[in-house]
C-alpha cells in the first residue's frame, strides 16, 4: 500500500512539474496584459508565503531560522523570486509564452557554463556537444525575423537572459548556503521575503497598483491558480521530487515546460508556431539532453572506441 500510494505521489509531483508549471506562462501572459508585472508577481509570491506559513502553522511545523539562514533565503529569493520570475513576467509583456519558454530552458546551459567560469568545474565533451547544440538552438530561436521586428521583443529576450543568469547563480549560491532544513520553511520564507522585494521594485518603477476587487474574473482565477498550483503546489513537488528521484528526472521538466508552453499558447492565445521554433526546440532541447545526462561520459567513451 505505501509503495503505491508512495509511487502515485512521485506521479502527481511530475504532474504538477510538467504540466503546471509549463502552463504558468499562459496564466502570467493572461495577468501581465491588465495588472502591472511587478505588483503581479509580489501578489503571488507573498500570498503563496503567507499560506505556506500558514499552513507551517497549523501543521507544528517549526519555522525558526538563524540570522543568517534567513539572509540568505532573502537573496535566494531575490535571486528565483524577484528577479528571475518577476522579471520574465515583465517580459511576457513583449515576447509570445512559448519563445520566453524556450528561450528559459536552455537554463542547464547556462548553469554549466557559470560553473565552468565560477568554479573552475571542467566541462565533459557530451557536455560540449550539448554547449553548442545548445547556441546554435538559442541563435535559430532568436534570429527569427518575426521576432527581432516585433516592438519590444529583443529588449524582452535580453531581460530573459538576465533572469536565467540570476537563476542561475542562484542555483551555485543554494548549493553551498546555509538554509531552514525543512524545505516547506524553506519556500515559505523565499517566496515571502522575493515577493516583499518586488512590491519594492513595483513601487520604485511607479507601478499602479489595485485591489484583486477590481480585476476581471479572468485575472482574478488566473491569480489563485498562480499562488495555489503554480507556486505552492509546483514548487513543493520540485522539492519532493529532489528528495525521492534522481536529479536527471526532475530536470526532464526542462523539456516538457516549453512544449507544454508552446501548446497552451498556440491554443489560447493564437500564437504562431513557425518551423524554425519547432526546428530550433529541438536542436536546443537534445542540447539540454546531453549537458543533463549521466551516462554522457560513458556513452562518450564507447563513441571514442
Amino acid at each position: 500500500m505505501g509503495k503505491s500510494s508512495n509511487a502515485t505521489l512521485v506521479i502527481l509531483a511530475f504532474f504538477a512539474i510538467y504540466v503546471i508549471w509549463g502552463s504558468t506562462y499562459l496564466l502570467n501572459k493572461i495577468a501581465v496584459l491588465e495588472l502591472p508585472p511587478f505588483m503581479l508577481a509580489s501578489f503571488r509570491f507573498t500570498t503563496a508565503g503567507l499560506l505556506i506559513f500558514l499552513w507551517a502553522k497549523l501543521m507544528g511545523i517549526n519555522m525558526a531560522v538563524s540570522r543568517k539562514q534567513l539572509w540568505n533565503t532573502i537573496i535566494a529569493g531575490f535571486l528565483f523570486l524577484s528577479f528571475g520570475n518577476g522579471v520574465v513576467v515583465w517580459a511576457l509583456k513583449y515576447v509570445d509564452t512559448g519563445f520566453a519558454a524556450l528561450e528559459i530552458s536552455a537554463q542547464p546551459l547556462i548553469i554549466l557554463l557559470l560553473m565552468w567560469i565560477l568554479q573552475g568545474k571542467k566541462i565533459q565533451p557530451m557536455s560540449i556537444i550539448g554547449v553548442i547544440l545548445g547556441f546554435i538552438g538559442i541563435y535559430l530561436l532568436v534570429s527569427q525575423k518575426q521576432v527581432i521586428t516585433k516592438e519590444g521583443s529583443v529588449m524582452g529576450m535580453i531581460m530573459i537572459f538576465a533572469c536565467m543568469l540570476s537563476w542561475g547563480y542562484g542555483s551555485l549560491f543554494v548549493g553551498k548556503a546555509d538554509l531552514p532544513s525543512n524545505y516547506f520553511v524553506n519556500t515559505g520564507y523565499q517566496m515571502f521575503t522575493g515577493g516583499i522585494i518586488l512590491a519594492l521594485m513595483s513601487l520604485g518603477f511607479g507601478e499602479q497598483w489595485s485591489s484583486p476587487v477590481d480585476w476581471s474574473g479572468k485575472v482574478q482565477l488566473v491569480m489563485v491558480l498562480l499562488v495555489i498550483f503554480g507556486s505552492i503546489l509546483a514548487f513543493t513537488s520540485f522539492n519532493y521530487l529532489l528528495k525521492t528521484v534522481s536529479p536527471e528526472k526532475v530536470a526532464t521538466s526542462t523539456y516538457v515546460n516549453p512544449i507544454v508552453a508552446l501548446i497552451l499558447g498556440w491554443y489560447f492565445l493564437e500564437e504562431k508556431i513557425t518551423m524554425q521554433s519547432i526546428i530550433a526546440a529541438v536542436v536546443l532541447l537534445t542540447g539540454v539532453y546531453f549537458i543533463n545526462t549521466k551516462k554522457s561520459l560513458a556513452i562518450f567513451a564507447r563513441f571514442k572506441k
